[in-house]
């Protein structure tokens, strides 16, 4: 019933206020007349793959970002492919956007950000565009998105012939966007001089980039970003990215001989502790590794890793049964209901399992820096779960909304199950009081 009522609020505002969008800054997206007593949004289907027996192409791979003025941007590949970037040998993949500026409750109509040409591209990155990352700087109107490209898959990269890193900017707070760029080399070859050899492939993962809550060098607050890389030995690692000029130059968090991840390495991504170290989490079947990385010189970015972790069921961790997934990381402030305490929970979503079903939302209480000493501590007896579809799910996302509620957004089959090799979903938003998330033993608490 309630997907019925936000649905026609959808519709009628699409009517009157969404024209069909574009990335050229002619014709940009107009922001509709604010409705009284608008509903809280609980649930809706973004990007929508209806027909998935019958051909429709693919939905993969959520982001989501909130801007300064609290619209929420969504992202996701359309995959002509059915693949991931470069395992179809010009296989085309668009990058899918849509708008909503009444936190989750209508959304603009879809849009592309950028469509791949496949066979009749002119250039090697302009075969397609996959796995995107969002942020958006919270003191102006620029948006950041990073995304693969290309036509060579990850495993089949080499020093000479890898995915391009393709950037994008938007300065109208998502609306309209730039050329993408490609960044590749710029990263690539500070890697080349590692113990481990020249890098033979890489990409940053996709979903959110941080930005830091505190640490503010120069025009902007720090970018943190993590990357999954393929040594020339074929080891799989992990390290973490940082900008402090929201995206225009990115430097190796510590030192290039020690990763974050070594081996056991999948697709990563990063937050920030609530006394300032990088939390890295990386994906492996039945859970998560974990490990935290403590600076000697913020500035540079100097510091030293501790020992990554294993967090699953035989620690109480984050377990994803039968199941290797990427999901999100977040760390939020909130109250202790029971005694009032201010105090820290951290957020890890992934399909709860057996295999890639049943996304969920994990939390686990910070009350003090004591539970979170050390990367063992954080790996180890988290405290609930919040099981969001009983459904085929798979990679999800999360960003913080501006009514001070998490957006939530993640794969589902929804309509059935695609015929595609790589599967396909609908990209669906939910959203969430921490009250919902912990079965009402936390608020939220603004630090503001």
């Amino acid at each position: 019933m309630r997907n019925n009522f936000v649905f026609a609020i959808a519709a009628m505002l699409c009517l009157s206020a969404f024209a069909c969008g574009c990335t050229k800054e002619s014709e940009p997206q107009t922001k509709p007349e604010p409705q009284p007593e608008t509903p809280k949004a609980e649930r809706f289907e973004v990007f929508e793959m209806l027909h998935p027996t019958e051909g429709d192409i693919p939905y993969r791979i959520p982001a989501l970002a909130v801007t300064r003025d609290g619209t929420l941007v969504a992202v996701a590949d359309y995959r002509h492919s059915g693949t991931d970037i470069g395992v179809t040998n010009y296989g085309r993949i668009d990058l899918h956007y849509r708008l909503s500026y009444d936190n989750g409750n209508t959304w603009t109509d879809v849009m592309p950000l950028i469509e791949g040409k496949g066979e009749a591209a002119t250039d090697f990155m302009g075969v397609g565009y996959g796995d995107p990352c969002i942020v958006a700087d919270r003191e102006s109107n620029r948006v950041l998105m990073m995304s693969c490209a290309g036509n060579v898959s990850f495993q089949n990269g080499s020093r000479q012939n890898h995915q391009c890193i393709a950037r994008f900017y938007s300065e109208d707070g998502g609306k309209t966007w730039s050329a993408p760029e490609d960044i590749a080399e710029t990263i690539y070859s500070q890697f080349d001089a590692s113990k481990y050899g020249p890098v033979r492939s890489m990409f940053v993962a996709s979903g959110r980039i941080l930005q830091s809550r505190t640490t503010k060098i120069g025009s902007y607050y720090r970018l943190y970003c993590a990357v999954l890389v393929r040594d020339r030995s074929a080891k799989h690692m992990n390290y973490v990215l940082f900008s402090d000029d929201f995206g225009g130059s990115w430097k190796v968090l510590g030192s290039i001989d020690t990763p974050g991840v070594y081996n056991t390495a999948d697709e990563p991504k990063v937050e920030e502790m609530p006394d300032g170290r990088i939390l890295l989490s990386s994906r492996y079947s039945g859970g998560r590794y974990y490990n935290m990385f403590t600076f000697t010189d913020l500035a540079s970015g100097a510091g030293s890793w501790d020992e990554a972790i294993f967090s699953g069921a035989t620690n109480g961790g984050v377990e994803g049964k039968d199941n290797s997934t990427n999901g999100e990381v977040m760390v939020l402030p909130v109250t202790r209901v029971a005694d009032g305490e201010p105090m820290h929970i951290l957020l890890q979503s992934l399909p709860l399992g057996p295999d890639r079903k049943n996304v969920g939302i994990y939390y686990k209480e910070l009350a003090s820096q004591e539970d979170y000493l050390s990367t063992y501590e954080v790996a180890s007896d988290w405290d609930g779960v919040l099981q969001v579809t009983t459904l085929n799910s798979a990679y999800s996302t999360m960003a913080w909304q501006k009514d001070n509620r998490l957006g939530f957004l993640f794969e589902e089959e929804t309509h059935g199950k695609s015929n595609f090799a790589y599967g396909g979903y609908t990209i669906v938003y939910e959203c969430f009081d921490i009250e919902d998330i912990t079965k009402g033993k936390y608020s939220y608490r603004n630090e503001k």
